[in-house]
């Protein structure tokens, strides 16, 4: 038997009937019996409620006290350590799930310590442990689930992560053309529109400012008047008689004879000396302003026309500055530029849409056909296991279909196929099994799989009920080969699947101070003789019964 990954050890405390319980549980094939009613579903419920089943106070036997449930997992073999780290938990080869409720009817939960969400302790439990019963086999009629079981066997796991991770890609890729297309009929829209917008600014010189422009219009607006102004100023100033420059010009002379006379009448002298050369600069600026200022009609019109185009780009655009102008007319450019770059964009990224499809239907084909070379080896291994647990005129047939789409793993439509009785139609299986057999067909797959694969621990929840005899002792058969690989826990009826295990517990109920418990016990050999023999009669004292036990265990 290998190093398997186990369920080591199960705590309940104040759980229903259960005072308090603690199993060690082994590598391999345990079962558990006991009488209707002895508390077999309690002790699965206890169990569910660690895996992440909500919570019920009612359940509570003690509602003063804190009932808690722990689950002591050794992993060895499974691939769960990214797992863990995915949900930022830390990974222990000794995990420890616990689910407490307290008496105010919280619930909590931890994994190695750490609290953890009911969603988180779930995804952790699914990848720990699996329980089966007949009202929990959901999972084989989804075709994603059948999809696994064939890629398992036609050892496709490279191929599916390689085509995973390109349809992950062209997902991607085909959003992004979606939403540039989008975009293109949006941007196309207003594209017309934007040009409008974006010709309104040409006709603007952004690198003069709206003072200069302003200021040009105004010097012609007012030319004659500014020739008039000039004029009488420059006659004030130069009039050869009583001018204003001529008789700052005899006073200089007069304050110059007395220079040497005193240092206040040297300042005077001097200021009025600075006022001379001021008053020849500002007659030479007149002249100057007085020479280029002339009447220009059409360049008066065409700063008018500026002026005019600008305060309604003004009004238009709600802003007050050229800047801010220059800044619209820039996103309008971007816009248009945006309208011509985005075809080129969608060409691009169809060009890789094309790569990726090429490289989907290559890897695609590779994975049918590997599907395809292994349907038959499954077929014929569940048609002889489905047999030996009596279902002689099984049918299961698995059928393979191209899909014109890329699916999440692969091109393939798949069917699980299946019919029981001799002329009875074939179908899928959620239409043609019934919930025992779709039990026998779960653990007919769950016993192939075991041989290709690290499974956690499964729970066979009285899966067996409605058999006996020689089935009876094929599904004992089943449970202990897989068992071989991987720990295997059956609660069932049959003394023939009892006698099968390699441990053998029973639950049962004692009555103390008139209060009734459940509890569990792990049966010696001579033990285990008595159960079985009872299981096969109703007494356990019958000789003959008693002889088939020891039989069965032998």
């Amino acid at each position: 038997m290998n190093n398997s990954d186990l369920l080591k050890e199960l705590t309940i405390s104040n759980y229903a009937l259960i005072d308090y319980l603690r199993v060690d549980l082994s590598q391999g094939f345990t079962t558990i019996t006991g009488e209707t009613g002895a508390g077999k579903s309690i002790l699965l419920g206890g169990l569910s409620l660690a895996l992440g089943k909500r919570a019920d106070l009612n359940l509570v036997k003690d509602k003063t006290k804190k009932c808690f449930v722990d689950l002591l997992f050794k992993i060895n073999n499974l691939d769960v350590k990214s797992f863990f780290h995915s949900l930022d938990l830390d990974y222990d080869p000794l995990t420890i799930i616990r689910r407490e409720i307290i008496p105010s009817g919280k619930s909590r939960a931890f994994i190695n310590d750490t609290p953890v969400n009911l969603e988180v302790l779930q995804k952790i439990s699914f990848e720990l442990i699996d329980i089966h019963s007949q009202f929990q086999n959901h999972f084989i009629i989804k075709e994603e689930y059948q999809i696994d079981i064939l890629d398992l066997l036609a050892k496709n796991q490279n191929l599916i992560e390689n085509y995973t991770l390109n349809f992950s890609s062209f997902k991607d890729v085909k959003n992004k053309i979606d939403k540039l297309e989008a975009s293109r009929f949006n941007i196309n829209q207003e594209k017309d529109y934007n040009i409008h917008l974006l010709n309104e600014f040409k006709t603007i010189d952004f690198n003069d400012s709206i003072d200069s422009i302003e200021q040009k219009f105004n010097k012609l607006a007012n030319s004659e008047e500014i020739n008039i102004t000039f004029n009488q100023i420059l006659n004030i100033l130069q009039n050869e008689e009583n001018g204003i420059s001529i008789k700052l010009n005899e006073v200089r002379s007069s304050l110059k004879k007395l220079n040497n006379v005193s240092i206040e009448y040297k300042i005077i002298f001097e200021r009025i000396d600075s006022i001379i050369i001021e008053l020849d600069d500002i007659i030479k600026d007149i002249r100057n302003e007085k020479d280029v200022i002339e009447f220009n009609p059409d360049m008066k019109e065409i700063l008018s026309q500026k002026l005019e185009k600008i305060y309604s780009l003004f009004r238009k655009h709600k802003v007050s500055k050229l800047d801010d102008l220059i800044l619209i007319k820039e996103g309008l450019e971007r816009k248009v530029s945006e309208t011509e770059n985005i075809d080129i964009s969608i060409n691009d990224e169809k060009k890789k849409l094309v790569e990726i499809k090429l490289t989907l239907n290559k890897l695609s084909n590779e994975i049918s056909q590997n599907r395809k070379k292994v349907i038959p080896v499954l077929k014929n291994k569940m048609e002889k296991l489905l047999k030996d647990m009596g279902m002689l005129n099984t049918i299961f047939k698995i059928e393979l279909q191209d899909s014109e789409t890329f699916l999440k793993k692969g091109k393939d439509r798949l069917v699980f196929n299946f019919s029981a009785n001799k002329g009875a139609p074939l179908g899928p299986l959620n239409k043609t099994a019934s919930g025992g057999e779709l039990s026998r067909i779960m653990l007919a797959l769950k016993s192939i799989l075991s041989n290709y694969k690290n499974l956690p621990t499964i729970i066979f929840d009285e899966i067996d009920t409605g058999v006996s005899g020689e089935v009876a002792n094929s599904i004992g058969r089943i449970m202990k080969n897989m068992a071989m690989n991987m720990q295997v826990i059956s609660i069932t009826h049959l003394p023939q699947v009892a006698a099968k295990a390699n441990n053998h517990f029973k639950v049962f109920k004692t009555v103390k101070n008139e209060k009734t418990s459940t509890e569990l016990k792990n049966l010696t050999f001579k033990e285990r003789v008595s159960e079985i023999a009872e299981m096969l009669s109703g007494d356990e004292s019958a000789v003959s019964a008693y002889d088939l036990a020891r039989e069965l265990l032998n």
